[in-house]
């Protein structure tokens, strides 16, 4: 009982000290403000049309069919219209680069929704998660990886109180921890839908979806929906993949698999399909899996770079090549502390 008790506070300890899955989550930023800048630019030649308060969905009749808030309600001027949906399009793409930290993130959030109200009809799906995720996102150390370096942000924190700045680790944990939950929610809730339907349950719903004019890819499509074989797969394989992923993530050595083939899953969907952005999105939240896998592929190509220690030697030296110690953890403000070992609980 008393070692049972250790155990868990040990990796209580550990959670509590030890950020999990940075690059991981940081990955999953970048392509969310990816997914918003792609949104916004895809219909930046109609956006007058889309968008606009003259456009199809005149301002008025939109304040009146809104049920949430978007910030294109505020007025119906044109020069405001063009003012929010370009801030819209330089917040992802800051987003994306990693500038702006969660305050930049937190703008992106509200102008992402605020366009995604205004025209609910060009949306696939995805808009739903990153209504969700990016507020999770705001707990986390997304902007530790893959971020132009901004010295504004390194003073700002350095002059936080130390005891606030070691609250960033289990916030960040928890964060990451609410990422994994809801993908995972997602991927059950879908599966056991689609158990229910008729045409999943006698193998023919991948035949019907693929037929559908607005899902359909000429000239590839009729490969699979011809194919018995492909058809009697796709159709049971993807209820099975949706239904046991939890399973495979909760297993350390099945979970960069599961992640993997989650991955190929959707951008199977973005190519025949049609649905890039819900696509995208869902593989943004696959990569807090990947975190341990994406550390590894990091080191791999900074040990080619020309100019790298490891290519001038032929060998990576320790620091770069192995995995960071987990007794050895980075804290809030950057500094490099010994930390008492405990067990690995890194989502990789």
């Amino acid at each position: 009982m008393k070692k049972s008790l250790g155990n868990i506070t040990d990796r209580l300890d550990f959670w509590s000290l030890r950020p999990v899955a940075v690059t991981g989550v940081s990955g999953t930023r970048v392509l969310l403000g990816f997914v918003g800048l792609m949104y916004y630019m895809s219909q930046y030649q109609e956006r007058n049309y889309l968008f606009g308060p003259d456009g199809v969905l005149p301002h008025e009749d939109f304040k009146t069919q809104l049920t949430g808030f978007s910030l294109y309600t505020l007025s119906a001027s044109p020069w405001y219209f063009q003012l929010v949906y370009h801030l819209g399009i330089a917040a992802a793409l800051a987003v994306m680069l990693g500038v702006g930290g969660r305050p930049g993130l937190a703008v992106h959030w509200t102008l992402l929704w605020s366009v995604y109200q205004r025209q609910p009809g060009l949306l696939d799906g995805g808009d739903n998660l990153a209504y969700v995720v990016i507020p999770f996102l705001l707990l986390t150390r997304c902007y530790d990886r893959f971020a132009l370096p901004v010295g504004l942000a390194s003073r700002l924190a350095r002059r936080v109180p130390g005891h606030l700045r070691a609250l960033s680790v289990p916030f960040h944990n928890l964060g990451v921890l609410m990422v994994a939950a809801q993908i995972c929610l997602v991927y059950v809730v879908s599966g056991l839908y689609k158990v229910m339907g008729e045409e999943w349950q006698d193998g023919t719903a991948l035949f019907y979806i693929m037929r559908v004019a607005e899902f359909e890819l000429p000239g590839w499509s009729h490969l699979v929906y011809e194919n018995d074989a492909l058809v009697i797969l796709g159709t049971y394989g993807t209820v099975a993949f949706l239904v046991y992923f939890p399973m495979g993530v909760l297993v350390p050595a099945l979970r960069p698999w599961a992640a993997a083939a989650s991955i190929c899953f959707h951008l199977s969907i973005a190519f025949f399909m049609g649905l890039t952005s819900f696509a995208l999105t869902m593989i943004a939240c696959d990569l807090v899996f990947l975190s341990g896998a994406l550390d590894r592929a990091l080191l791999w190509v900074r040990g080619r770079l020309p100019g790298s220690r490891a290519s001038r030697s032929g060998r990576t030296s320790q620091v770069d090549a192995a995995p960071a110690d987990p007794a050895t953890a980075e804290r809030p403000s950057g500094e490099n502390t010994t930390q008492p070992s405990a067990p690995q609980a890194e989502l990789v």
